[in-house]
C-alpha cells in the first residue's frame, strides 16, 4: 500500500500519483480551494517599482508583525530580506541556497520572535511550523491558487485571527 499526504493537491502532486500509484483515491480533510473564515484578505494595486516600499508601509503600519513574506525566486527573496534589513527592519532570508545549519539559525531565531518577518520562497517555507503568525505577506501572487490558499493558511490558525495581503501591480490585474 502507497500512501502520499500533501497539504495542498497542486497539479504536480496530481501528476505524481497519476505516474507511481494504481487507481489512487484522494481523501480530502476540508472542501478544495477553501480560505480559513478567521483570516481577512487585502490586496494593494501598486505599480512595480513601488512594491518595496508598500511591502515597508505594511510594515510600519504594523508594528506588531510576525509574518511570512514569500516571493517568487531565491533572487528576489535575497533582495527583499537585504534590503529589509538595510532599512532597519527585524527581517532575515530563508530560501534553498543557506546551509541546514544556517537554516536552523533563522528559524530559531524566528520562532523566538527575535525577526518579525521571514522572506521566503515557497520552497524554502515548506514544512515550516509557526504558531501565531499575525500575516502573511504576498510580495508576489503564486500562479496556483492553491498555494495562495496554503501560504494564507498559515496564519489565523488555532481559533486566532490573521491577515494575508497580496501585493499586486497594475500588470497582474
Amino acid at each position: 500500500q502507497t500512501l502520499l499526504f500533501s497539504a495542498t493537491m497542486s497539479s504536480d502532486i496530481a501528476s505524481i500519483t497519476k505516474k507511481y500509484m494504481n487507481d489512487p483515491i484522494e481523501i480530502s480533510a476540508t472542501r478544495m480551494n477553501t480560505v480559513a473564515e478567521n483570516v481577512k484578505h487585502l490586496y494593494y494595486m501598486v505599480h512595480a517599482k513601488d512594491r518595496y516600499e508598500v511591502l515597508k508601509r505594511i510594515a510600519d503600519i504594523n508594528p506588531k508583525v510576525y509574518g511570512i513574506v514569500f516571493c517568487r525566486t531565491r533572487r528576489e527573496t535575497k533582495e527583499v530580506a537585504n534590503k529589509l534589513m538595510q532599512d532597519g527592519y527585524n527581517a532575515d532570508a530563508l530560501h534553498v541556497d543557506l546551509s541546514q545549519a544556517q537554516r536552523d539559525e533563522v528559524m530559531g531565531r524566528f520562532r523566538k520572535r527575535q525577526l518579525q518577518l521571514l522572506v521566503a520562497t515557497d520552497v524554502a517555507a515548506r514544512g515550516l511550523d509557526v504558531t501565531d503568525l499575525t500575516h502573511i505577506i504576498n510580495y508576489n501572487l503564486p500562479d496556483d491558487p492553491e498555494i495562495y490558499i496554503h501560504r494564507s493558511g498559515r496564519t489565523g490558525r488555532a481559533g486566532k485571527s490573521g491577515t494575508s495581503i497580496a501585493i499586486i501591480h497594475t500588470r497582474e490585474t
